[in-house]
């Protein structure tokens, strides 16, 4: 059996998919997993092994090209791979609309949450199999009776695990620990100040760890340079691809991050992850992992150092304690 996932975008979302389709790979070894999947994220899928195939899409960028040529022949060439792999099932695990019709193209049964449980009701005018998950739990949980529904089991939801480790990469030459700083994220409203990043990575150079910092666009380069620059020891790591980028942050020590995929990404890594919440609510879709935790800044306040500190020495320890 062929089994086609649709889980397009963010790369929190994406990550919450994979304990979903580790359950699937337990209970249903018969079936052969492909994925469609955003261009930038196509990394992030293939950190599973049980994917064969990744389709990568771009619907962001073709709503912006609407009437481009290489749009249509970017589209047309999805839709013929998508045909020629003659799967059985496609798995909406989104529930957009969006992504319901990305789905279609396979030519094959959609199965999708219900019209109560699907994010946009709409959606669900194209699938062939609709299942009721109630929309008050948290999204980790939401896709894994999804799958279970669709695939005929009973997901353990007493147990979590991701099924991905960290890839392979070049290492830094750090000695010793290493605590990743994710500063960077979507919304000026979910940064951490830069001096609260500073003064959390001086608290670590003070417990020997070696603060490690990178970025993605020129606003984040000013913080991690600003972050290197007070505290020597950190390690600046220049804008990489995102492969290499979870390579390093897949062999750290600790991690620390704002609300942001590469956070979710750690979490779901198994590493000691604190993150730090200042604008968002992290209930249903916060990070998880079994050395996973979330401060969320109170109504008008904020998440202090300290308490990060306390957090992460907590979790360093609680890990610790963990059988190998």
């Amino acid at each position: 059996m062929k089994v086609l996932i649709v889980k397009t975008s963010s790369m929190g979302d994406v990550i919450h998919t994979f304990p979903a389709l580790e359950d699937a790979v337990r209970n249903r070894p018969d079936i052969d997993f492909d994925w469609c999947v955003e261009e930038p994220f196509a990394a992030i899928v293939a950190l599973h092994p049980a994917i064969g195939t990744t389709h990568k899409v771009a619907v962001r960028r073709w709503r912006k090209r609407l009437l481009d040529g290489a749009t249509w022949r970017e589209m047309a060439a999805l839709r013929k791979a998508l045909r020629a792999s003659r799967y059985d099932l496609v798995i909406d695990a989104q529930g957009l609309l969006k992504s319901a019709l990305v789905a279609i193209q396979a030519g094959a049964p959609i199965a999708g949450f219900d019209r109560a449980s699907a994010r946009e009701p709409s959606a669900t005018l194209f699938y062939q199999r609709k299942y009721a998950v109630p929309r008050d739990l948290h999204a980790i949980e939401r896709t894994r009776r999804l799958f279970g529904l669709a695939l005929g089991y009973q997901p353990d939801l007493s147990a979590l695990e991701s099924g991905i480790v960290p890839p392979a990469g070049r290492p830094l030459g750090i000695e010793g620990k290493s605590a990743f700083l994710l500063h960077g994220t979507s919304r000026e409203d979910k940064k951490w100040p830069v001096e609260d990043w500073v003064e959390t990575a001086r608290r670590l150079a003070d417990r020997q760890f070696t603060p490690v910092v990178t970025w993605s666009n020129e606003p984040e380069q000013k913080v991690a340079e600003a972050i290197a620059k007070a505290v020597p020891k950190t390690a600046l790591v220049a804008k990489s691809p995102l492969a290499d980028v979870a390579a390093i942050l897949g062999r750290s020590t600790l991690v620390i991050g704002a609300d942001t995929g590469l956070t979710h990404l750690a979490s779901a890594f198994g590493l000691p992850t604190v993150a730090i919440f200042l604008a968002t609510e992290p209930g249903l879709t916060g990070p998880r992992g079994p050395f996973a935790s979330t401060l969320l800044a109170p109504p008008g306040g904020t998440v202090t150092p300290p308490e990060v500190m306390a957090e992460a020495e907590r979790l360093l320890v609680l890990s610790s304690k963990a059988p190998a």
